[in-house]
């Protein structure tokens, strides 16, 4: 088979080298090795295929990624549009420069809004992020006192007790009694009772009074 032209000295040298020593192909690629050896006509590999769009990993499918044959459509400004084919409400909403998003894919049928999908994907997150942010591991904080707490030491303590409530922590109430003041517990309970009755309306009591050794616990948890 002639692979180029007759008067081609260059073409024909080529060629012997590449008939004198066959693995000058594989080392060239096959493609490059004709391309070379052809005066009259070139065989060019084929173009690459254009990458495929695949689905999202993560977040709501939208547009041709909705499974469903048919949604429950609600327009971009609210409006139920009813059941419609997913391939129509796809268009309607290219329509109106939106996408068609998912946005209750367990409802039947599945329920999609005309939506900019890159803007409710961003925003989504936005708020993911502000949850973890605000959200705050709960703490037990402990505040001391003695059974026969004066009136001034107390509202301090209690301010901070309420302090602690407000930022959603626990608040382990400590009585510690002292040489014969383990003899008059009643001392320690009725204090605890007034603490109780200070903080009912921001608190509830999640472990009521009890003994540890000298002293006297309540736990308080915010409502």
């Amino acid at each position: 088979m002639r692979l180029c032209n007759a008067d081609s000295d260059s073409c024909v040298a080529k060629a012997g080298i590449a008939a004198s020593n066959p693995l000058s192909i594989s080392r060239l690629g096959l493609y490059r090795a004709l391309e070379e050896t052809s005066g009259d006509f070139a065989i060019r590999p084929p173009a690459p295929r254009r990458g495929l769009v695949l689905p999202p990993k993560s977040g709501p499918r939208f547009n041709q990624f909705i499974q469903s044959p048919q949604v429950r459509v609600i327009d971009e400004n609210g409006e139920n549009l009813g059941v419609l084919r997913t391939a129509d409400a796809i268009e309607r909403a290219a329509a109106v420069g939106l996408d068609l998003v998912e946005v209750s894919p367990n409802a039947e049928p599945p329920v999609a809004k005309f939506l900019d999908v890159g803007k409710y994907k961003y925003e989504a997150q936005k708020k993911a992020n502000a949850a973890r942010k605000n959200q705050k591991t709960q703490e037990i904080k402990e505040i001391k006192m003695r059974p026969n707490i004066d009136d001034h030491d107390y509202m301090v303590k209690m301010k901070k007790v309420h302090s602690f409530i407000d930022e959603g922590d626990k608040v382990k109430m400590t009585l510690r009694f002292r040489g014969r003041e383990l003899s008059h517990q009643q001392l320690g309970m009725a204090l605890l009772q007034r603490v109780q009755e200070d903080v009912k309306e921001i608190a509830k009591v999640e472990a009521y009074p009890r003994m540890e050794g000298r002293q006297m616990l309540m736990v308080l948890a915010p409502k």
